[in-house]
């Protein structure tokens, strides 16, 4: 560390921002004070498994504490699961996660890494995979590492605790996904872990670990896990309340203008690095009203992204399409190859209703236009020649059809 880094105050309150959990903080604070004295960063953990390929705004709330780190002058060691990921985390499972293969693996693992540069400096991250020592691990190893720990201490945890009592059959892979978890701790002479509160067990298993081998144990340090779109449950792709961090600026900013009022605090708290008093502010209604608030998070969350610029051309184009009702230059096509379809087959091709019985019901009440008329019988078939403008859904998205001769009877988004 420089002779310009901040002080342990200004660390300590930076590193408290987001209702950060800290185990514990006098060991943080001892941590920076030696890191200070004798010159040297503290490694700052942080593990990912590459279980899908992409990732979402609920990831990057660990990523921008970690960015907070690497800022403060301390070094951000990211740890590609690609072992780990084999195994699967069980951490919130009702039962076993399904096991991917290598190839999967090492597909998502690229993309994580591109990804993650959109909040982290990559220039000053330690990159390492854990298969580097868990693949060659001895089973001889592996024993000694499970003496340093029960099963009864593995069953405090509530996931493990409440299938067992279930009768919901618990792996010896599970358990043993902990012991590797932390043992990455351990192998990167980690001083503090960072994750979700969903994985405050694992830290505090390597923490753990660490005293048991005559290490000094690392600070456990867990952020709060973001809500998705529906405010309610965790952001995830597979409950479809998510905003990706690839998807484009537009797709952003109308997602995040469609985030339930109550969820701007902790998306503003999470997300963004605008300060507290400036988010009361934005969250009072009396003094914000609810939609210029939120237009401020979406464009905030975007600029980080896709640069200011973007965020506000993404405004005012859902201002203009959203509010005013009309659309814009730039928008999507709709590829069709029928000269006559169904009002309902054309609105699934649009993908913005999942089902063919919502699709009938988004017509029957108002929701479809094709050039300005109104189209409410799910039974009618539209005549297309191409260049018609389609309007789906209350929040008026629009797209250009255009015909098609690929004879397959097959169209798409592009």
């Amino acid at each position: 560390m420089g002779p310009m880094h901040p002080s342990i105050r200004e660390q300590m309150n930076a590193v408290h921002r987001g209702t950060v959990a800290i185990h514990t903080p006098e060991e943080l604070e001892r941590k920076l004070v030696c890191s200070r004295d004798k010159g040297k960063p503290l490694r700052i953990k942080l593990g990912v498994d590459p279980t899908s390929p992409d990732i979402h705004l609920g990831h990057t709330v660990v990523l921008q504490k970690l960015r907070q780190f690497q800022d403060l002058g301390h070094q951000a060691v990211l740890i590609i699961g690609d072992f780990t990921a084999l195994v699967g985390d069980p951490s919130g499972r009702k039962k076993t996660r399904p096991q991917l293969t290598p190839q999967e693996v090492e597909t998502n693992a690229k993309t994580y890494l591109e990804q993650v540069g959109k909040v982290l400096d990559t220039r000053k991250l330690e990159v390492v995979r854990n298969s580097a020592w868990l693949r060659s691990l001895s089973f001889h190893r592996l024993l000694e590492l499970s003496s340093k720990m029960t099963v009864a201490r593995l069953l405090e945890r509530d996931d493990f605790a409440k299938r067992h009592k279930e009768q919901v059959p618990v792996f010896l892979h599970e358990f043993l996904y902990v012991l590797m978890q932390a043992y990455d701790s351990v192998e990167v002479r980690a001083d503090v872990e960072l994750g979700g509160t969903d994985q405050t067990f694992n830290l505090l298993a390597g923490r753990d670990l660490m005293r048991d081998m005559a290490m000094e144990p690392q600070v456990a340090l867990t952020m709060p896990i973001l809500p998705g779109l529906d405010g309610k449950e965790k952001m995830s792709k597979s409950l479809g309340n998510h905003v990706g961090v690839t998807e484009d600026a537009y797709g952003m900013y109308g997602k995040i203008m469609s985030l339930p009022d109550a969820a701007m605090r902790v998306w503003f708290t999470l997300v963004t690095r605008v300060p507290e008093d400036e988010i009361e502010r934005y969250c009072d209604p009396v003094k914000t009203h609810p939609k210029a608030a939120k237009d401020v998070l979406a464009r905030k969350i975007i600029a980080g992204f896709h640069g200011e610029k973007a965020a506000d051309e993404a405004a005012a184009r859902f201002d203009l399409e959203h509010r005013q009702g009309k659309p814009s230059e730039d928008i999507p096509e709709l590829k069709v190859d029928e000269a006559t379809i169904s009002i309902v087959k054309l609105v699934i091709l649009t993908r913005i209703p999942s089902s063919n019985s919502d699709a009938r019901r988004l017509v029957e009440q108002g929701g479809v236009e094709v050039d300005g008329r109104r189209v409410t019988d799910p039974k009618a078939e539209v005549e297309l020649k191409g260049g018609e403008l389609l309007k789906v859904g209350k929040k008026n998205k629009f797209f250009r059809i255009v015909r098609t001769r690929r004879g397959t009877g097959d169209a798409e988004k592009t």
